[in-house]
Parts: C-alpha cells; structure tokens; sequence
C-alpha cells in the first residue's frame, strides 16, 4: 500500500512534528530549527522507520541526513526487536577525547601530528595489530581489558605507552566500561578475515583525530570537573569497528531479510525479534563488534600516548570520556523497555541515570565533533532528555553529498561541477595542519559539506538535552 505524502508541522521553533498517516505506526519528531536544511529523502527514510511495526517511538536530531534504510542522526526505540541497519555498518563509531597539559603555542603540533599518523595507519584497508583466535576472543569478550593479555601475546610498539593502573582509570571513563556482555557469538567468517588485524587502525570516510586546543570555556563548574581549561590542547579520535563490525553488520542484515515475515521488506528495513535465536545472535555479535571498537580507540589511545612521550618526556595524556554512537541497547523509558538504535546519533544521560559512575555528579560526558576545520564540543547530560529517549546528535550532520562536494566526473572529465572547488576547500582549511591517506577525496569532508555545529550545538542546549561545557577548535586534522 503506497504511502501517503509527507507533511511536517512546526511545533515551535525547535520541533518538525511528523503526525502518524499511513502506515506509521507512530508519530515521528523532528528537532531542528529554521536554520537547518533537512532533505526530503531523510524525511521519507524516517517516516519508513516510523512504519516499522515494533517502533514505540521515533525521532530525529538537527544532524539528520540521509543514510542507509534508516536517516543518520535518528533515534528509534523498538519493542522486543532489533533493527541491524538501525544500528549501521560502524557498529560502535564512536569518540574519544583526550587532554594534555600544554596549552597552544607550547607544542609544535605540526611535528606531533606527523608522529601520529606514523604510527597510526589512516585509510581503508589499514592492518596494525594482528589477532589470532585467542587475542580476538579476548577482545571481544572483555573489549579494552584485553589490553595486558594482548601485550603478553603480541609484539608492539603501542605497549610502551602501557600502564595497567592508566587503563583502569581509562576504562572507568568508557561507556559501559568498555565491555558489553557477549554472550554466544556467531561471527561470520569475513570478519574475521578481513577485520581481525584492524586494531589500532582509524579507517577512512569521516573518521579522524583531530589535536585541538579549547578556545572557549562555557560551563566553568564543569570544565573544572574534568580538568579542563581555556587554550589547553586535546586530542579526539574518531574511529569505530572497522571491517570487523562492517561484515558482522552486513551478515545480519541479510540475515534479517531471510526472514519469513519480512519477506516483502528490504534489508535496509527489516529486522529481528529478539526472542528469537537470530535476535539474540545479533545482539551478541553487535556486543562483540562494539568491544573490538572501544579497544580499537584504546589502541590509538596507547599509540598517541607514545608519540607525545618521544617527543616531551613522560607526558600524562589522560582520558576524559569515550562515547559511543550507532548502537542498540535496552534501556527502560516513559514508554517502557525498549532497544533504543541510535544511529549517528549518542546517549545523554544525566545524573540521575549515572550512578554508580564516576559521573554520578556530572552527568555524562558528551563528544560532538563538528567537521574537518570548524568546532567541536564538549557537553555533559543534563538528565532533562526523556523526549529524545535520552539522545542527542552525533555531530553536526552532512548538508551536501559525497558526490555533490566532489563532483561527478567521466573519463577525466567533469559531468557534473563539484560543488567544492579546491580554492574554497584551501580557504576552508586555512592554519590547519592537514594529513590525509586520500587527497582525491577529502574534500567530501570539507567543512562546507556538513551543517553549522554551532547551531546543531545551540538546539541541543535550547531543548534542555544537554549543556555545553567547551568548544574546541582544530590546530590539526588526521584523516583516512
């Protein structure tokens, strides 16, 4: 039965209102201002989603955009199912910020970054740190606190970094401590092939590490609670699970469509119950996809650490929060125990959904890149974000296509002019150290093709979701 058309109606200046025609199943939410381009394709994906015969609840933050079956930048909480392409290909992309003691103009971050992208393989494809059976087991099963038996087993460079009592506080400082229970697993044997040896690896696309230093304080109690000051230089990391959650992901997807009931469902769309066998399968592979990220991001952690104590001495690089986005997990809300998928979209809990944490007091600490050249954000929960499910925008959202900022070319030849040109993308990178695996296509991430983290920011901060802490700025961008 074709759907019907699409109509939005503004609430308030903060909130699109998608009422429940068709098919839906649910209203659908919108939160994004005048100031915000949404594209029609991401509505029509959404309202897809809202038509999912378990969804309970569905929504969109202001970084909405298009993505595959399901609009990047969506929250969707189903009952007693699961949704694998609302969860994504990167299971558990996630961020990382680190802090240092330096503040600008101490360090020269040319020659520091130049350090790390040595160490750090950047770009598709990229082997670091191989796994055999063992080593991959541990990993998946206990995520960073695989590290020590890791080095017991494995030669590397990232172990002179290593400190045991650093990464037990590290891992007080991971979502979910770093580890999601993995039950029994069944992981597809491409993954392990081809996504085994990634560890330690940034992948391409929009992941990066950025050093940054942090240009405005705006929440000083909170900035004083983690350590955090005016001009001092951060680093942040962008990176997921690699080829390893990539094949989990795409396994499962095409698992889900097999299905008998979704039989006129697409893969993007279909999904599995989870007192099935299939269900509960995914669950623990997607647990044990999101523990091999955390680690990853530790790896790359170690690997920065050693890089700045080469260069300035024993250097303590403490770790401030690492948060996961594309996700599902159970969680209790108003509109009972459902699987929340957040997919480019992050939690934000506050206090009162932190106990038990180190940020019992704080709320959770929230990462909010903007793009390659424009700000990024530090926030923490304020525990006033039932409507969204407890979820905010994973960043600040693509306003123009891959294809759009590159252009569309033919035997060397332009079909359609890309909408970046090379003078604009320099300008936009100008007095940023830029190291890049892919110079033919990084301007897709050139800051003019995503949206106005700045006003993402200011949504967030208006609906009470979460409060910023301190905006960073970048001295130096890392990209695959």
């Amino acid at each position: 039965m074709p759907q019907s058309s699409i109509q939005l109606v503004r609430l308030d200046p903060l909130r699109l209102l998608m009422e429940r025609t068709g098919q839906m199943v649910t209203d659908a939410t919108i939160y994004a201002s005048q100031a915000i381009r949404i594209e029609p394709d991401a509505v029509s994906q959404l309202r897809d989603a809202a038509s999912l015969p378990p969804a309970k609840k569905v929504l969109a933050t202001a970084d909405i955009h298009v993505g595959f079956g399901i609009p990047i930048g969506s929250v969707i909480g189903l009952q007693n199912a699961i949704m694998p392409a609302a969860v994504g290909y990167d299971i558990n992309c996630g961020m990382r910020l680190l802090k240092t003691p330096f503040t600008k103009g101490q360090i020269d971050v040319d020659q520091i970054a130049s350090s790390i992208a040595r160490d750090i393989p950047l770009g598709e494809g990229k082997e670091n740190l191989p796994l055999d059976n063992a080593g991959l087991e541990a990993v998946i099963s206990k995520g960073p606190a695989s590290i020590p038996q890791l080095a017991q087993r494995i030669k590397h460079p990232a172990w002179e970094a290593l400190d045991l009592q650093e990464l037990a506080d590290d891992i007080k400082r991971i979502e979910e401590n770093g580890a999601l229970p993995v039950d029994s697993i069944d992981i597809p044997k491409l993954a392990i092939e081809k996504g085994a040896g990634q560890l330690g690896t940034l992948g391409g696309g929009n992941h990066f590490i950025e050093i940054q230093y942090i240009q405005q304080i705006l929440d000083h109690d909170s900035a004083n609670a983690f350590g955090l000051f005016e001009n001092q230089i951060v680093v942040m990391i962008h990176s997921g699970s690699r080829r390893f959650g990539y094949e989990i992901a795409d396994y499962y997807m095409a698992i889900a469509a097999q299905q008998p009931d979704m039989a006129e469902r697409k893969k993007m769309l279909s999904f599995l119950r989870t007192d099935d066998r299939q269900g509960q399968k995914y669950i623990s592979a997607m647990a044990a996809a999101a523990n091999f990220a955390f680690t990853n991001r530790q790896i790359m952690t170690l690997l920065v650490r050693r890089c700045f104590n080469r260069m300035f001495g024993q250097t303590p690089l403490n770790l401030v929060y690492d948060i996961a986005h594309n996700m599902a997990k159970l969680e209790e809300h108003p509109e009972g125990k459902l699987w929340v998928h957040r997919k480019g979209a992050t939690r934000a809990f506050g206090p009162d959904r932190m106990q038990g944490t180190i940020f019992q007091k704080t709320g959770q600490p929230i990462i909010t890149p903007g793009s390659m050249g424009t700000a990024s954000y530090f926030l923490v929960g304020t525990g006033n974000s039932a409507e969204s499910l407890c979820s905010i925008n994973h960043g600040a959202g693509r306003v123009m296509s891959r294809t759009a900022a590159l252009g569309k070319s033919k035997r060397g030849k332009f079909i359609s002019a890309p909408q970046i040109t090379d003078d604009r993308f320099k300008q936009s990178m100008k007095g940023i150290k830029l190291i890049t695996a892919d110079r033919g296509r990084i301007k897709e991430e050139a800051p003019d093709a995503y949206k106005d983290i700045d006003e993402v920011v200011r949504i967030v901060s208006r609906c009470g979701w979460a409060k910023p802490v301190a905006r960073m700025l970048p001295l130096a961008v890392l990209k695959g």
